[in-house]
């Protein structure tokens, strides 16, 4: 009887706090990628998808991808700042389908007044970015690392440049954001 428990508590939880990462089927990472607790689309039309870059499950997901895919390592710039960083920030990463427009100084400044992530009544800033770039057409918004595994969510309200109705707002429900035991971000 208590083996059977066991193995329906094994059954039950997510295949990435039970598996190892290489053992990720392709089909695997895509969800993590897609539809994880750590990815959110905006509501707003045509809506964006928002992950968190620097949470465990989503670069293990990348790394294998990469592995398999023989894919680039990312930016060395942003490799470093991540080093530098990891205790101190988190990266909100938005695949950017429209790069050219994305790196228009009126456009950046108004992404960083206007981009801001809110944990109960607390509001934080947008403390950097990495822009898109054509080899990597992802904007990177990095932000105070902040939230608390008993903050109930955590919601970010961004500028996309040069998207149509750029204002976007996304939340994430800080329970579901906890990768074997810890809160991933």
């Amino acid at each position: 009887m208590r083996t059977l428990l066991v193995l329906l508590l094994f059954l039950a939880q997510p295949f990435w706090e039970v598996k190892p990462p290489d053992t990720w089927s392709d089909a695997e990472i895509d969800t993590i990628l897609q539809s994880s607790p750590w990815v959110a689309t905006t509501r707003t039309e045509p809506a964006v998808r928002v992950y968190f870059a620097t949470a465990a499950p989503i670069e293990q997901a990348e790394a294998q991808l990469r592995k398999r895919s023989k894919l680039p390592a990312p930016d060395p710039d942003y490799a470093d700042f991540l080093n530098e960083h990891r205790d101190d920030a988190f990266v909100l990463a938005i695949p950017y389908p429209r790069v050219a427009g994305a790196g228009k100084a009126d456009e950046s400044k108004r992404m960083q007044d206007e981009t801001e992530m809110k944990i109960g009544r607390k509001s934080y800033k947008l403390i950097g970015l990495f822009p898109p770039t054509p080899s990597d057409p992802v904007l990177r918004l990095v932000f105070p690392r902040a939230v608390k595994a008993a903050d109930k969510t955590v919601e970010f309200k961004l500028y996309l440049a040069s998207l149509p109705f750029p204002e976007r707002d996304v939340s994430f429900f800080v329970k579901d954001l906890l990768y074997r035991g810890n809160l991933e971000m």
